[in-house]
């Protein structure tokens, strides 16, 4: 929990920049996510859906049943998906949460990770 906690204060100055990031640029960078993951619709993939994931806890959709070990116990950690957490995830998600099942290996640019967190809000809405 408390290496989670540090990932996530590292993580701040990207969530301060999810602020100013722009829901259509983050659709056209999330499309590198559309093979696992869905973000508009309540449907599961390879990964669970993405719908509503900002303010939610970690490893919390009844649906999905194959999340990782590794997930499960950030998820026990209290893991909750605000911004700076997702920000130091799409930076890297084996860094944040080892053994992860996700094979993506993150985003680099703090403007890509910013636009993503925009547009997952705004499909929320």
């Amino acid at each position: 929990m408390k290496a989670l906690a540090f990932l996530a204060a590292l993580a701040f100055p990207l969530a301060a920049a999810a602020a100013d990031g722009s829901a259509e640029a983050g659709a056209a960078v999330f499309r590198k996510c559309t093979a696992c993951h869905n973000a508009e619709e309540p449907v599961n993939k390879v990964g669970p859906h993405l719908v509503g994931i900002v303010g939610r806890p970690a490893a919390s959709l009844a649906d999905y049943a194959t999340y990782s070990e590794a997930m499960k116990a950030a998820a026990a950690g209290g893991l909750v998906w605000d911004e700076a957490t997702l920000a130091a995830y799409l930076a890297g998600p084996k860094k944040m949460i080892p053994k992860t099942r996700m094979a993506f290996s993150g985003l680099k640019s703090e403007a890509d990770i910013a636009a993503v967190i925009a547009y997952l809000k705004a499909v929320a809405r």
